[in-house]
């Protein structure tokens, strides 16, 4: 397994909410899954803006980035970067 970190720091809630009513299916779609969410995190050492947090599983990178990169999940995707800024790491 992998695992993909996402920080979602929202601006627009709406558009959050749209990202959420497809984001599962897109994941899956690749094999993901969402591990945890929160919306509260707490930064143990240096500094970041946080948002929601959330941690995203894969089989495999290859399945992180094909997820990511898929063309025909670009609609999702712009639903989730509408929402404010997001910063997504690969860990592995």
């Amino acid at each position: 397994m992998v695992y993909a970190y996402a920080n979602i720091i929202v601006t627009k809630p709406e558009s959050l909410a749209a990202y959420r009513e497809k984001a599962g299916e897109a994941l899956s779609r690749h094999g993901g899954k969402v591990a945890a969410a929160s919306p509260q995190q707490t930064i143990l050492e240096g500094e970041m803006e946080t948002g929601l947090g959330v941690i995203l599983e894969f089989e495999t990178a290859d399945a992180a980035k094909a997820w990511i990169n898929d063309p025909e999940l670009t609609e999702v995707h712009a639903l989730r970067t509408g929402a404010g800024s997001s910063t997504i790491a690969l860990l592995g």
